[in-house]
């Protein structure tokens, strides 16, 4: 029997809907015991979720759609205030003294970053990086998705055990731990110049203090094989000081 115009329309459409639709529900939860600011990026000129940046109090949780194809980072600022017209400045991770970021918060902060597939039969990249260091804890747990769907995080209080020169002091407290990349700024740190390839770049005795603390997270430039995650049709939930 013959498909009519209409039914195979309908038919295509639903077709061409079920591969491009790969939308996913980004989920954020503070279970630090104090405020924090998370800041968002979007790249490739992709929608900008939270409008940038907001608050959330401790114990609150709020959720985003990213659309298909969507990429960015999401990271915890601390220490913030902010006047009526959203200006001021945080601790750690801010992004140029104003509420709403538009740019990259300032190392060091512990990153959650994503790629968001463009259609369905592709899979989502994620990972937690502790490339440009570390500022609170945090984690990404995939939610009802298919394939390895790892958890990736890190949960350890590293300003705990951070060494001398790498810590931001605030007010007399550790709240921050550099990567030695930002604290010396040379190529075997910063896998650079001669440095730049996975051979010539290998661990060092800063990155490995984050790894033996975090192996689910990237510790430096080149730490893809342990720290790299990915998920089909899933959605995601970020929590800010713990699991």
């Amino acid at each position: 029997m013959a498909i009519g115009f209409e039914p195979l329309l309908v038919f295509l459409l639903f077709s061409l809907g079920a591969i491009l639709s790969s939308a996913a529900v980004i989920s954020l939860h503070n279970q630090c015991s104090d405020t924090i600011w998370p800041g968002t990026l979007s790249g490739n000129g992709a929608a900008i979720l939270g409008d940038g940046g907001f608050e959330l109090a401790s114990g609150a949780s709020v959720q985003f759609t990213a659309p298909s194809g969507w990429s960015g980072r999401f990271w915890a600022r601390t220490g913030c205030t902010f006047d009526q017209s959203g200006s001021g400045k945080c601790i750690t991770g801010d992004c140029g003294g104003v509420l709403k970021c538009r740019g990259g918060g300032a190392p060091p902060a512990s990153l959650v970053e994503f790629t968001i597939a463009s259609d369905s039969k592709s899979k989502d990249f994620y990972d937690v990086s502790l490339v440009d260091g570390y500022n609170v804890p945090l984690g990404v747990r995939a939610v009802s998705g298919s394939g390895n769907c790892q958890y990736a995080g890190c949960t350890k209080d590293l300003n705990a055990n951070c060494p001398a020169e790498l810590q931001i002091v605030d007010s007399g407290s550790v709240v921050a731990c550099k990567s030695a990349c930002l604290a010396f700024n040379t190529p075997e740190y910063c896998c650079t110049g001669n440095h730049s390839t996975p051979q010539t770049c290998p661990p060092t005795r800063y990155s490995s203090i984050f790894k033996n603390a975090c192996p689910t997270a990237y510790s430096y430039a080149y730490d893809d094989a342990t720290s790299t995650c990915t998920c089909s049709g899933s959605d995601y939930l970020i929590t800010f000081c713990g699991q």
